[in-house]
């Protein structure tokens, strides 16, 4: 059976999206798969699965050799399993840069495209006809996908197609948008069970800087200032999460979604240094307040610099 899969430390497009597809190959290509996680997913998509009926899938730690996969929502090897080189990689379906260094047996389809989330690809490929017999539970997870990557459409990584998808779908489901999106903001807002170390790792890409290994990590909240009440904390916890993770620092950003900003935890002279050379901004103390950055992908990594 082919297994489809997102990356690590997986959010609501790298939870929602192997089930969307995984229901296309088995449902309309008729080609058996199951979606499986690379670890717990956040907040809100536990609450995603939940409102709209899905069981939770199986959490793997690794690929065995031969096995069959789809990978889908990123095409980095560092968020992969570590024998995905050893594994059968059928398909690739993504919308992040190409990251290199995968490595496959014979020729496969490899889609990437400049659009804010997974789920809006998979709409497109999965095509009008097939989208129309699609259940309720398959177009909720593609809403809600789209939703959470592009912040209700607050994210300058929106497209306007991404819009439209998501509008689309919003008809069909018969869901007031901004109604629907509240609720799924309020979920991923909750962290009071999560502790620092998970909450750093929560949503977190790997990046090198001038030979810095970083864990760039953010958490979008509707309700800020309880992340920022932890900020001694979260700073505590992070030369330990670094070590262990084979990381040299870790960045926070606490990004506000209805205000749109993001506040930078400051630990310690390095971080300072890439913050005001990065944002162009002064830092006076252990935060700095970014106005307008909401985006990792398009605001953040790419402007780092030391």
């Amino acid at each position: 059976m082919i297994q489809v899969f997102g990356h690590k430390a997986p959010d609501t497009d790298s939870t929602g999206s192997p089930l969307i597809w995984a229901w296309y190959l088995t449902e309309v290509r008729k080609t058996p798969a199951k979606a499986v996680l690379q670890g717990v997913p956040n907040t809100e998509a536990v609450w995603m699965l939940g409102r709209w009926g899905v069981d939770m899938p199986e959490i793997i730690t690794d690929v065995a050799p031969g096995d069959q996969c789809v990978i889908v929502d990123t095409n980095n090897l560092a968020e992969l399993p570590a024998s995905i080189n050893e594994a059968e990689v059928m398909e690739v379906i993504d919308h992040h840069l190409l990251a290199g260094g995968l490595k496959t047996r014979l020729p496969i389809n490899i889609t990437i495209r400049p659009l804010a989330c997974t789920a809006t690809i998979m709409h497109d490929l999965i095509g009008d006809e097939d989208m129309a017999r699609a259940p309720h539970w398959v177009k909720g997870l593609m809403l809600t996908c789209i939703l959470s990557d592009t912040l209700e459409f607050r994210s300058p990584t929106t497209t306007p197609h991404d819009r439209f998808v998501a509008e689309k779908l919003g008809k069909e489901l018969d869901l007031s948008i901004p109604e629907f999106a509240s609720e799924m903001f309020a979920a991923k807002s909750d962290v009071s069970a999560f502790d620092d170390a998970a909450l750093l790792r929560m949503d977190s890409k790997e990046y090198e800087l001038d030979g810095v290994m970083l864990r760039v990590s953010v958490l979008e909240t509707t309700a800020p200032q309880v992340l920022l009440d932890r900020k001694a904390s979260l700073m505590a916890s992070m030369p330990a999460v670094a070590a262990e993770d084979g990381a040299n620092e870790v960045l926070l950003f606490v990004v506000d979604i209805l205000n749109e900003q993001a506040t930078l935890l400051v630990p310690n002279d390095y971080v300072r240094r890439v913050a005001e050379r990065s944002f162009e901004v002064p830092v006076a103390g252990d935060t700095v307040l970014l106005p307008g950055v909401v985006s990792r992908k398009k605001q953040i990594i790419p402007v780092l610099k030391v």
